[in-house]
């Protein structure tokens, strides 16, 4: 199976290609669902994570409260590392899975830490959603309500703009309108397929 790794920094658009993709019959396996789902309440990742963090991150309905776990990692990479140690390895397994199971010409791994995380070493193929760095901080913005300070400290934690480029394959810039963009992705489509089409060839 052909994988096509896509990413983006936040606000990038990333979902947007992702979805019309999807309209297109290809397969998506989205590494933040993926994320959601091993530490669904009753997974052992949710767990041990209540362990280590204190019951104070868990909802009255048993869900993680993300906001709170998010402001404890945020200001304190330690516990970052802590929290990745928990859910990257089971999150890698959950994606494999899911990339297995795809039918579609090729499969789609779309993830926002794709470089960060060596989620890339699942891809044969690495697109990147390119977006002028002050759009993505109007953009995730209005979309989050988020302050900018808060934005700033989440585009710090991903990978520069540079550098993402720099380690893509292919990069598809997303300035413009929506319709621009399904149209670059129809093309990006077109390609992509004759690049799986080559690969199992």
């Amino acid at each position: 199976m052909f994988v096509v790794g896509i990413t983006g920094g936040i606000g990038s658009g990333k979902s947007a290609v992702t979805d019309h993709l999807e309209t297109l019959g290809i397969t998506v396996v989205d590494a933040d669902k993926v994320a959601r789902v091993v530490v669904e309440p009753g997974t052992n990742g949710l767990t041990a994570i209540a362990e280590h963090f204190g019951k104070d991150i868990l909802l009255a309905d048993g869900d993680l409260d993300r906001a709170a776990l998010r402001k404890i990692v945020f200001d304190n990479p330690d516990e970052r590392k802590v929290l990745e140690g928990i859910t990257h390895p089971r999150i890698r397994d959950e994606i494999a899975r899911q990339l297995s199971q795809a039918t579609s010409p090729y499969v789609v791994l779309s993830s926002p830490l794709l470089l960060e995380s060596g989620q890339n070493t699942f891809a044969d193929y690495v697109v990147v959603v390119d977006v002028p760095e002050e759009v993505q901080l109007r953009r995730t913005m209005a979309r989050d309500d988020n302050s900018e300070a808060l934005v700033k400290q989440i585009m710090a934690a991903q990978l520069d703009r540079q550098t993402r480029l720099s380690r893509a394959d292919t990069s598809i810039t997303n300035d413009a309108t929506l319709e621009v963009l399904y149209q670059r992705v129809n093309v990006l489509h077109e390609e992509l397929l004759a690049r799986a089409a080559a690969a199992s060839g």
